[in-house]
């Protein structure tokens, strides 16, 4: 297989998260021979629209970026929901994490035939999510509350919300820091399984190499491994955004060349651009 396998590059023990976090507060990048970057599979979708800091990034250093999801998202049905045991006319608000977890509230909604009354209050992650909603509901500030991007902001909001029981639609693999942030400021909620995230089918990349990999999850890197068992990394650069996705690499005994964010480049962009300076210079 040509595709993307391995020196294994470890930080002597330092393979949970909190322990990467720190090692990367100090440098950008892990340092190895010169990795000429030309071509680059970025395992999100296409950004949408003519502008984005990867379009950009391409132009700068002539670089051919791909985009690939990964992961995809499977609805739970209502029979596993039902299962959970969760009554949603309990509820009085919801909080929303993403667009997906929008669709999904009201996707469940529908198959169990329940009618979301006017009342109901959303917290939403960010404004975008929120104004997301329109699809389904109408936009009415009394019932609509967001943040700015972190759900430690949501919950500010949400503990001033005196007596309202809120509902969690999340996917299967919900990062731990959500329902630890809303167990510290004694939001009370309900954690409802409304979607699963799975390995999508990469057969097609069988032979397409890329110089360098880019993952923002866990889930990407178990896709890879999944789909491609006899996986070879040798001279193919892995990049990783944030210490759980850098830590599915270690603990995968695959090598972690970039790794975001950092001080000096918060955005995945940012570092890939370090990384490529970086090799340059190796010329």
């Amino acid at each position: 297989m040509v595709l993307f396998n391995c020196v294994s590059l470890r930080l002597g023990n330092y393979t949970d998260p909190f322990c990467i976090e720190l090692v990367f507060r100090s440098i950008p990048i892990i340092k190895t021979t010169t990795l000429a970057i030309k071509t680059i599979l970025v395992s999100q979708p296409k950004p949408e629209g003519e502008k984005s800091p990867y379009f950009d990034l391409a132009e700068k250093y002539k670089l051919k970026i791909d985009f690939r999801p990964f992961i995809k998202v499977e609805g739970v049905d209502p029979k596993d929901f039902r299962s959970q045991k969760i009554d949603i006319s309990a509820h009085t608000a919801v909080i929303l994490t993403s667009k997906v977890a929008v669709d999904h509230f009201f996707r469940m909604a529908e198959a169990v035939r329940f009618e979301v009354p006017d009342t109901m209050k959303y917290f939403c992650i960010t404004e975008a999510v929120a104004l997301y909603l329109q699809k389904y509901v109408t936009y009415r500030k009394r019932k609509i509350f967001f943040g700015k991007q972190t759900i430690d902001e949501l919950a500010e909001l949400m503990k001033k919300q005196k007596g309202e029981k809120f509902l969690l639609p999340c996917t299967d693999i919900l990062r731990d820091n959500i329902p630890l942030t809303l167990e510290k400021y004694n939001i009370p909620f309900s954690k409802a399984i409304l979607y699963r995230t799975v390995a999508a089918d990469l057969s097609d990349l069988e032979d397409v190499y890329y110089d360098m990999l880019v993952f923002f999850s866990p889930g990407g890197i178990e896709s890879l491994l999944k789909n491609f068992p006899s996986f070879k990394q040798n001279s193919t650069a892995i990049a990783a955004f944030g210490p759980t996705t850098a830590n599915a690499v270690l603990s995968n005994n695959l090598r972690l060349d970039v790794h975001a964010p950092h001080p000096k480049a918060p955005s995945m962009v940012g570092a890939i651009e370090l990384f490529v300076k970086e090799q340059l210079k190796k010329k």
